[in-house]
């Protein structure tokens, strides 16, 4: 794990008066070569945390683009053991970038001891997508045990018993979605603040909006919302598909967290 963990980070970020851009990539897509050399675009742009997905072939969550990437990836024979292989690269790399996986189910289940070994690759949190709060609490409980940071996530129209559970079991951070429906580029989200309330008044751990963010303006929107954070993955990965600058996307959304705080110092 990055020395510095992801509470840390945003710990750090909070007392600077800065906000976090989570930049995620497909493991694998179109080959893990390739996805090594985009990682350290991402690095590059200045993302605080990378998020990898773990190809799977029946997403529930995951726009068009992501799954014709899981597909690309799948394709050429790209398997959890290769995502772990380069976390631990990048790891050795970057100790002290901070960098989580988002899977589902079935991977963690199916192969035994994902969780031990996705922390001795270096990963520091997990999200599992399609494991609801009801039926996280044993899954969260592995991944401390592991030494990995817990990520679950919330909605506006999440009820409060169950923000509740979520703001006990989410450790790393809290992903708010934007809007109902799966991830992608084709809308912006609704940046609710009464969701980023609601949570800290429940204690939970800093909330990231995602879903939708691919321009600056999207990253202000839920900033001003209130979130500690964003987390931008569609727009990253067909940036990635078309051959065009990651590094570039990826700095000019980091630069919008920093315009908000040269307006607060302002």
């Amino acid at each position: 794990m990055a020395d510095t963990g992801i509470a840390h980070m945003f710990a750090d970020l909070k007392r600077t008066g800065r906000k976090g851009l989570i930049a995620y990539l497909m493991a694998g897509d179109p080959t893990p070569e390739r996805t090594a050399g985009l990682v350290e675009a991402l690095e590059r742009g200045g993302a605080d945390l990378i998020e990898l997905g773990v190809p799977f072939s029946d997403p529930i969550a995951d726009g068009p683009v992501i799954q014709a990437a899981a597909k690309r990836a799948l394709a050429a024979g790209v398997r959890a053991d290769d995502c772990l292989d380069l976390i631990a690269a990048f790891r050795a790399r970057h100790p002290q970038v901070p960098i989580g996986i988002l899977t589902y189910a079935n991977i963690v289940v199916a192969r035994s001891g994902f969780m031990r070994d996705a922390a001795q690759a270096g990963t520091d949190s997990l999200l599992i997508a399609d494991v609801p709060a009801l039926e996280a609490e044993p899954f969260a409980r592995e991944m401390e045990q592991s030494g990995i940071e817990p990520v679950l996530i919330a909605a506006a129209n999440t009820p409060d018993p169950t923000l509740a559970r979520i703001a006990r079991l989410s450790k790393a951070y809290t992903y708010c979605v934007s809007r109902a429906g799966i991830t992608g580029t084709h809308a912006g989200g609704d940046f609710d603040p009464r969701l980023i309330s609601r949570l800290r008044q429940a204690g939970a751990s800093p909330p990231v909006f995602g879903f939708g963010i691919s321009r600056p303006e999207h990253v202000r929107s839920a900033l001003d919302a209130g979130a500690a954070g964003v987390i931008c993955g569609s727009a990253i990965v067909d940036c990635a598909a078309r051959d065009k600058d990651v590094t570039q996307l990826v700095r000019s959304l980091k630069s919008a967290t920093r315009e908000r705080l040269g307006a607060a110092m302002n």
